[in-house]
């Protein structure tokens, strides 16, 4: 009866930290991806969840969403953006930084 008892705790024990795991590892791109948004972005464009864009031509971060789908952006983040809006500096990322600013768009639409 006891082992039977140190097993369970283990099972729920693991069924407590395993789905943790993804979810830390979202919350770290989201992370980085807010960086990127801040350091390369903000100048521009509102990238948290309230606020207007410094930039009245650069649609807040919050509303990219409801524009396209932001996961059509990795490539132009990549290849480098041209022509968000008339005033836009060209940005290339590297393919991580690109999942990283994709998924911290994504954090914005819920």
């Amino acid at each position: 009866m006891r082992q039977a008892a140190i097993l369970l705790t283990g099972v729920l024990a693991l069924e407590l930290v395993l789905p943790a795991a993804p979810a830390s590892a979202w919350d770290r791109h989201v992370r980085q991806g807010e960086t990127i948004a801040r350091t390369n972005c903000a100048r521009c464009h509102a990238v948290g969840r309230v606020g207007d864009s410094p930039l009245r031509a650069a649609p807040p971060f919050r509303e990219l969403h409801t524009r396209y789908p932001v996961e059509d952006l990795a490539e132009a983040l990549t290849e480098g953006i041209r022509t968000g809006h008339p005033s836009m500096p060209e940005f290339r990322f590297d393919p991580d930084q690109a999942q990283d600013l994709i998924a911290y768009l994504k954090s914005l639409e819920r």
